[in-house]
């Protein structure tokens, strides 16, 4: 295992990303000395530098000088100038997913898995027990509107993680209960083929052993043959659906009159109570229903679940209401995947029926465009209006035909469509073209958020 004892010095290179700032909490929480560096700085940054943590915009050599061990990004090449300084004064360097099974070394691991939904549902889960007395320490991929922090150390015996599979960093766990919302082809530049992709979650379930438990998505078909293929093997599986009639759990009686989401919980046929939630959408009443059931499986009983749901107030970035102009309602979300938008924006309509939806969608990643295009463009069909702003490219080079004036274009053939070539002209265009009542849905996993406070700050 890797020595993480109190006062260790550890530097972390990509310090402001989602997953190792989180990484970063937690180590402060428990005593380490922390440093770390990004290329950009930010509100994260200056968070952790708040809670004590030495933080430097860009990198050099002598950052890495004095840490006990080095924690690298997987965005960052093995040529790295902090990674070959480290190597070169004897530091060790260690990637995410070979770090994680040291971080959470004697907890009770829920490690929330999936496609879509893990964010929300992770930070459900941390909601219940936290209101049930539990305190569980976590680490989930965006600041929780309940508690401000993306990470935090407990005093209970659980640590509840959300469970990423790009580069494969769940593979790291040791979970003894494994949530799956679903399993669905996402990140073309790491796992090539759908394929690819299944044999990481099997992967990942089989960390369980046969001691550990799994909780799968019965309404999904990858998720459903996990628990399928683990209950052939004589291991525990849990399943909750809101379709499938045979899931053990399941939501009925849904009802998203107003602006709260109800439904009844069953277990085998039998109502357990009811829930009343502030997040819209049937992907929410599924998220809700995981970390019900998940919760329960750590003694937390159905009632008081239901009760703290009640409360839950949401994730950053996730359907987050980041405020209202003049009738027109302002939502940020992180979706980056066609699924992820459609059920978004069935969800704002759903919220909001009497409104207009513009959608503004910043595409993510070229290779994601150029393998699910045909999908994105029929994405949309919920909204009035979409706004294409351009592709953020993250780790990526432009690919040829992969544009968002040519995606505009094809969406422009089911719906009202246009480009915006900067986020000047979307805002422009909304300035000029949205009218109350409305709500103006932002698509972004990366920099196009700044879209929300444009707009509401606009003074024309």
């Amino acid at each position: 295992m890797i020595p993480l004892s109190t006062g260790a010095r550890i530097h972390i290179i990509g310090i402001g990303g989602a997953g190792l700032s989180a990484i970063a909490r937690i180590l402060l929480e428990r005593g380490c000395a922390v440093s770390g560096s990004d290329l950009q700085s930010g509100e994260v940054m200056e968070q952790l530098a708040a809670d004590g943590a030495q933080v430097f915009r860009g990198h050099r050599r002598e950052y890495v000088r004095g840490a006990d061990l080095v924690l690298a990004t997987s965005a960052v090449a093995d040529d790295h100038i902090e990674v070959v300084a480290a190597e070169d004064l004897g530091i060790p360097v260690y990637r995410r997913k070979a770090f994680m099974r040291s971080l959470l070394q004697g907890y009770d691991t829920i490690a929330v898995a999936g496609t879509h939904g893990k964010t929300t549902t992770t930070s459900m889960i941390i909601h219940i027990m936290q209101t049930a007395g539990k305190s569980p320490s976590y680490i989930v991929g965006g600041a929780m509107g309940n508690t401000g922090k993306n990470a935090a150390v407990g005093c209970g015996d659980s640590f509840v993680i959300e469970a990423d599979e790009y580069d494969n960093m769940f593979h790291g766990l040791d979970p003894n209960l494994a949530v799956v919302t679903n399993v669905e082809h996402d990140h073309p530049d790491f796992f090539e083929t759908p394929g690819e992709l299944k044999q990481a979650f099997e992967r990942f379930v089989d960390l369980l052993g046969s001691e550990g438990a799994l909780l799968a998505c019965a309404d999904d078909p990858g998720a459903s043959a996990l628990a399928e293929s683990r209950r052939k093997r004589g291991h525990d599986a849990l399943t909750y659906a809101i379709d499938a009639a045979d899931s053990e759990w399941r939501a009925t009686d849904l009802d998203f009159a107003g602006p709260s989401t109800r439904f009844t919980i069953r277990r085998g046929g039998i109502a357990q109570g009811e829930v009343k939630l502030g997040v819209p959408g049937r992907h929410n009443v599924l998220n809700a229903l995981a970390a019900l059931v998940a919760a329960h499986e750590r003694g937390v009983c159905v009632e008081r679940g239901a009760a703290a749901l009640s409360s839950f107030v949401g994730t950053a970035r996730r359907f987050e209401i980041r405020g209202v102009r003049d009738g027109v309602v302002v939502i940020d979300d992180y979706a980056h995947h066609p699924t992820e938008i459609r059920v978004n924006l069935e969800a704002a309509r759903l919220r909001y029926p009497q409104h207009q939806i513009w959608a503004i969608w910043q595409p993510h990643t070229f290779s994601r465009i150029q393998q699910f295009r045909s999908d994105f463009v029929a994405a949309f069909q919920e909204a009035d209006q979409v706004l294409v702003t351009p592709i953020y490219a993250a780790r990526e080079s432009p690919l040829d035909g992969v544009t968002s004036a040519a995606l505009a274009v094809e969406i422009q053939i089911r719906q009202s469509a246009e480009y915006a070539p900067t986020f000047d002209a979307a805002v422009d265009k909304l300035a000029r073209a949205v009218h109350a009542p409305a709500v103006v849905l932002i698509f972004s996993a990366g920099d196009a958020n700044v879209i929300a406070d444009m707009f509401l700050n606009n003074p024309d």
